[in-house]
């Protein structure tokens, strides 16, 4: 009975043996040539005044963000795309809730190298740029001064690229890019807001013909994108973008370059400062005069950032 057992057990454990062995042959390990990064994050301030006698307005702001890449990679083929979202709001007392941040970006870039060797690829750039709610020129909230779709930037061009994933280091050159802005809303299209063509009235005020909802522009567009642990534990991360049209004043550069020092606490809290800077001629700015919305000359835009949160990565 006893060697009856024993045989049995020998010969499951051979089968389960053997069995193992073709399941290894016959399936595989597969390997996936994406590759993925996500992360989402939460900043919150606060501050409360109880009896402060130099006086002070409680306010509370939140700003929640998200970011998300896949990449593809395939011999000498490099497929980069990136979503990044930002929505941030502010109450402070008697002021009704107010936008702080707002952005929906989308980043494609289609690559191929000759060889395993080289750093440069012919690439295939596409952007995509808009928000997610309206803005206003507080305290004005009668007339948004923007919307979703409106503005809207999208960026197609061909060009060369450089990368050094050890340095973290990106610049694409493009000789040949088209600028596409969308003012999917009449009331701006017709201001001629964000550069598109504006309405045509008459003497008396009537309307002739609306606002166009498009513009289109070829051009000169270079990007660079790097980051470097600066300190243990500190980052720094640098992204610019800069423009210019061919036919429509060129050498006037538009520029959107952004400057974050990320600072990680531990694996879910981090801090963060940064600058966000714009400038495009085709932005015309809006001011509050006697309760009318005037239309003033393009600014340099200016953002700092400064948040403690939470950040999760998966």
């Amino acid at each position: 009975m006893i060697k009856k057992a024993c045989l049995l057990g020998f010969l499951f454990f051979a089968l389960q043996n053997n069995f193992a062995q073709i399941v290894r042959t016959e399936l595989p390990d597969s390997t996936s040539n994406w590759t993925k990064e996500n992360k989402v994050g939460l900043d919150i301030s606060q501050i409360t005044f109880v009896n402060w006698n130099a006086g002070g307005n409680n306010s509370v702001s939140g700003l929640l963000k998200g970011q998300f890449i896949r990449i593809y990679t395939n011999g000498n083929l490099h497929w980069k795309n990136e979503l990044i979202t930002r929505y941030g709001i502010n109450k402070q007392e008697a002021q009704d809730i107010r936008k702080t941040d707002d952005q929906l970006q989308i980043n494609s870039t289609f690559g191929y190298r000759k060889d395993t060797i080289s750093n440069w690829y012919y690439a295939g750039k596409f952007n995509f740029n808009t928000q997610f709610a309206n803005g206003y020129a507080y305290p004005n909230t009668d007339l948004a001064i923007s919307k979703p779709f409106a503005p809207a930037y999208i960026f197609l061009g061909i060009g060369a690229e450089y990368s050094r994933k050890d340095l973290n280091f990106n610049l694409y050159l493009s000789p040949l890019t088209q600028k596409t802005t969308l003012v999917f809303d009449q009331r701006l299209a017709n201001q001629g807001a964000f550069g598109v063509d504006k309405a045509v009235y008459d003497i008396d005020g009537n309307l002739i013909r609306e606002g166009k909802n498009t513009r289109t522009e070829v051009g000169i567009l270079v990007t660079n994108q790097w980051k470097k642990e600066i300190y243990k534990n500190i980052n720094l991360e640098h992204r610019i973008s800069l423009y210019t049209d061919y036919i429509n004043k060129f050498g006037n550069i538009d520029i959107d370059w952004q400057l974050q020092l990320a600072m990680v606490v531990n694996q879910y809290v981090k801090a963060n400062i940064g600058t966000h800077l714009l400038y495009d001629d085709d932005i015309k700015f809006k001011e509050e005069e006697a309760g009318v919305q005037v239309i003033k000359g393009p600014r340099v835009q200016l953002k700092q950032l400064l948040g403690v949160g939470i950040e999760y990565n998966f």
